[in-house]
């Protein structure tokens, strides 16, 4: 059941939001601008007939909704990558007839509507988030500082007594990195600039991996996260995430479904009697489908041991012998793909879909 009549569309930028209403029944469209003040949309919108406004997913986020909703419009956030734009109208755009677009769509109830999650869901999601960023910025500095030092001939190579090369980052590598001098002052500066920086971005990523394991043991988050560290490939940091990103594991109906908002399922271009399936849509949130991912590069590796749960924190027997049994499941299929000749990137993303639908499984059992 469709509960109302006027739509409403709002284009919001981050100063400006441009409204239109539609009512379909009577065709009068009322248009009004805003300054970023939901207050003021509010009061705009509940002037009309059983109003209900939407806008675009997008940079903006989830705040203007959630605000909406808390003075009491109906308010809904579409999914951008649902909506289809004529493409006489690709030369037209502005504010004004975007804001009219999607009050259209809503009154045709043609608006697919995304998932809003509350303040605490949205946080996690920016701790877990600022953490990604974290060790983007450790891996970029490092890249500048072995790039500067090899610009200058300088590479680390020491072994170990048994012949073997030391690997770059540990002790080792830092005694060498802290004994070079530099015969230019200029040079010298540039390279205590590269060193300081690297130093600065390990601090704050072990800060943030410190707040993300604090977060990941409130009760809200404990079930879940603890349940999902028992798949072979996801620490707490990846556990987290996968909880933060997903936040209510049930709104997905199916694991297919849930494998397909990751952006796992395979795409395909078929018409008639031709089918023709390609590799992963990547049509779905980056983050999550990124730790599954590089979760998948464990299987290989991995014993078939179960896995045990993180010292002090109990799961329950039947989630144990889920999680055993998508472990042993996720390295049988890796080896039949191994054996028949997949190619590694090929048989990882497999493993990475087969792992979200075992995620989404086991998740459901302590939600």
């Amino acid at each position: 059941m469709f509960d109302y009549v006027t739509a409403i569309g709002l284009d919001v930028r981050a100063r400006s939001i441009s409204a239109c209403a539609f009512d379909p029944m009577a065709g009068e469209v009322t248009r009004a601008g805003f300054g970023y003040d939901p207050a003021s949309v509010a009061e705009w919108v509940l002037g009309f007939e059983s109003p209900k406004a939407v806008y675009e997913s997008g940079p903006t986020g989830f705040h203007l909704c959630r605000a909406l909703r808390a003075l009491g419009v109906d308010c809904a956030v579409g999914a951008v990558s649902k909506m289809h734009r004529p493409a006489a109208d690709r030369g037209r755009k502005n504010d004004r007839r975007d804001a009219e677009w999607l009050a259209r769509l809503l009154a045709c109830r043609n608006v697919v509507e995304a998932w809003v999650p509350d303040d605490r869901t949205e946080a996690a999601r920016d701790l877990s988030r600022a953490l990604e960023d974290a060790r983007d910025d450790l891996q970029r500095a490092k890249q500048r500082m072995s790039k500067f030092l090899l610009r200058h001939g300088l590479v680390f190579d020491e072994t170990t007594p048994a012949g073997r090369r030391r690997s770059n980052w540990t002790e080792a590598y830092w005694r060498w990195a802290r004994s070079i001098e530099f015969g230019e002052a200029d040079d010298a500066a540039a390279y205590e600039h590269y060193m300081d920086a690297v130093e600065r971005c390990a601090e704050a990523k072990r800060e943030l991996e410190r707040k993300v394991e604090e977060a990941a043991a409130r009760p809200e988050w404990a079930p879940v996260v603890d349940a999902l560290c028992l798949v072979k490939g996801i620490d707490v940091a990846s556990a987290f995430l996968l909880a933060a990103e997903a936040g209510d594991f049930s709104r997905f109906p199916t694991a297919p479904s849930f494998a397909s908002w990751c952006g796992l399922a395979p795409s395909e271009r078929s018409s008639g009697e031709t089918e023709s399936r390609g590799g992963i849509t990547r049509a779905g949130n980056g983050h999550v489908r990124r730790a599954l991912v590089e979760a998948s590069w464990h299987v290989p590796m991995s014993t078939r041991r179960p896995k045990k749960p993180r010292p002090g924190h109990g799961v329950a027997p039947a989630v144990s012998r889920h999680a055993a049994k998508c472990n042993r499941r996720l390295q049988d299929r890796r080896d039949a793909m191994s054996r028949s000749g997949k190619r590694p990137c090929v048989a990882n993303c497999a493993t990475a879909r087969e792992m979200a639908c075992w995620v989404w499984a086991i998740a459901l059992m302590v939600r």
